[in-house]
């Protein structure tokens, strides 16, 4: 017994470290080829472990792994702005990851499951059950598919190309194919196996090969000229925004960075004004108004508003020489915007935790894009822009994208690389220029290949400034969103049933 558990931990162990390896993929880490190596090694992990328990712990040892360092603002969040104790707020923290973890676990379990071997295991089924699940994390209880694996390929990665095509799901089923072509070349070598060899090789060079020539295809179309843009970034910190003493100071700072602005579209950050909007002074929002109108554009801000007794939207408002209008956060946070199981987790927020307007109310899925600025804007908030299926009903008639979020609660952590690195990517899938303004960073212009234009330094009160090009036409991805992908990986788990029941005795398919 002592021996089996034994055989099961250090694999286990390995796979954590391989996970927390793993994390060091993304933002603001430039290895962008560490998911080839490492999901490499939990293959090879996966293809040596002798039972379906020993393959879903190491699967659960590697997403624990991968979540709880690439996850470490969560405790930012909970303990340093959130108030949380330490302690508890490590455990919460650790909670999340473990929830999260199951997912990469299910895949251990699933792929031991169905009984395939070598190449067609690590080629066939466990890429195609790797990019099942991280779709499946993208909505079960909500969805939050941060770190899933193609998010490290923006925009500078071997397989960016490949997002317009499949979106993100679609990236990390190519990145596990290629984290098995690693896993089959490593085993295969020391058994001299040349037939394996040039197999996993060549499948390798396809898909580069592929990537090059997906770079080369332009999906969209620019539309009319380019306008001038200001996202502006008033650097209020999270431990003084909701603060009454310090509601006036934010007012001021955000009216002289907005008046100094000479550009036709100027965007300010999710909740910029810390009052509900029913409180903002009308003489201030006029004075906003009438600066919008000597641009000749319009102002778009985000601020919590009221439409009836304990009904409160997180929304973004315009003002300027369009019409006025309005957007309302569809998606909201679990457990910050909104409360699940309010009768029984409520006393959390109301004696641990300092989270103020913790109740939100979801706006309509079916709102339009903005019409300002000549452009129709498709408008998300905070962390909606994890979602690419939502950010893909506004389009192809949007012409641009923008998001408005306060990535203060992260605070120096890494969750504001990792959150301007998914934004990224839904430009890329999308053909969009993505406006991006944050109250703390990272602000950025990013174009409809996925890179920054151009960045505002993080944690300084400041105006980005420059020019953003409108774009017609649709992606395949934006066509068909993610139903590609899934339907793509379950027809590689049926040929992979088809051809394992079709083997009555070990061939090339399989490792001796």
């Amino acid at each position: 017994m002592r021996m089996a558990s034994r055989g099961i931990a250090w694999p286990a162990i390995l796979a954590a470290a391989l996970g927390v390896a793993t994390a060091l993929s993304f933002a603001p880490f430039p290895f962008h080829f560490l998911p080839f190596l490492t999901l490499g090694g939990v293959i090879i992990l996966w293809q040596k472990s002798q039972s379906r328990f020993g393959a879903m712990l190491i699967g659960l040892a590697y997403g624990l792994g991968l979540m709880c360092a690439g996850m470490n603002w969560i405790y930012v969040s909970l303990h340093d702005f959130g108030g949380m104790p330490s302690a508890i707020a490590m455990f919460c923290t650790f909670l999340l990851s473990l929830v999260l973890a199951v997912f990469p676990a299910l895949v251990g379990y699933f792929q031991h499951s169905f009984g395939a071997q070598g190449k067609l295991q690590a080629l066939v089924v466990i890429p195609a059950l790797w990019a099942l699940f991280e779709w499946l994390r993208g909505w079960v209880l909500t969805g939050l598919p941060w770190l899933s694996l193609g998010y490290a390929q923006v925009a500078d990665g071997w397989l960016a190309s490949y997002a317009p095509l499949v979106g993100v799901f679609g990236v990390s089923l190519i990145i596990a194919m290629m984290a098995g072509v690693v896993a089959t070349i490593l085993i295969a070598i020391p058994r001299k196996d040349l037939r394996s060899i040039f197999i996993a090789g060549t499948i390798a060079a396809i898909v580069l090969v592929g990537n090059m020539a997906l770079s080369r295809i332009q999906w969209t179309q620019p539309l009319g000229a380019p306008i001038s843009v200001s996202l502006l970034q008033g650097n209020i910190t999270q431990d003084i925004k909701w603060k009454p003493e310090t509601i006036e100071s934010t007012l001021l700072t955000y009216r002289d960075l907005t008046l100094a602005s000479k550009s036709k579209l100027t965007i300010l950050p999710e909740t910029a004004f810390p009052v509900l909007l029913e409180q903002m002074p009308e003489e201030y929002l006029a004075e906003l108004r009438e600066h919008a109108k000597n641009m000749g554009g319009d102002i778009l801000f985000g601020i919590p508003e009221s439409t009836g007794p304990s009904i409160y939207h997180n929304s973004v408002l315009s003002l300027g020489v369009s019409p006025a209008q309005t957007y309302r956060k569809t998606h909201l946070v679990p457990f910050s915007e909104f409360i699940p199981l309010k009768w029984l987790i409520g006393w959390v927020y109301d004696d641990l935790l300092n989270m103020p307007l913790a109740d939100f109310t979801a706006g309509a899925i079916d709102q339009k894009p903005f019409s300002v600025a000549g452009q129709k804007i498709a408008m998300t908030n905070c962390y909606e822009d994890l979602f690419g299926e939502e950010v893909i009903r506004k389009l192809p008639e949007a012409t641009m994208l923008a998001n408005v979020s306060n990535d203060a609660w992260f605070g120096h952590s890494w969750g504001p690389q990792q959150h301007a690195q998914i934004a990224q990517m839904r430009a890329l899938e999308t053909g969009r220029y993505l406006l991006r303004a944050t109250n703390t960073g990272v602000t950025a212009i990013i174009d409809q290949h996925g890179r920054s234009v151009s960045r505002a330094p993080e944690f300084t009160r400041t105006a980005l400034n420059g020019t953003a090009q409108g774009f017609t036409g649709a992606t395949p991805y934006v066509r068909f969103g993610n139903y590609p992908v899934v339907l793509l990986s379950l027809a590689m788990l049926v040929l992979a049933i088809a051809l394992r029941n079709r083997r009555t005795r070990r061939d090339d398919l399989y490792f001796d």
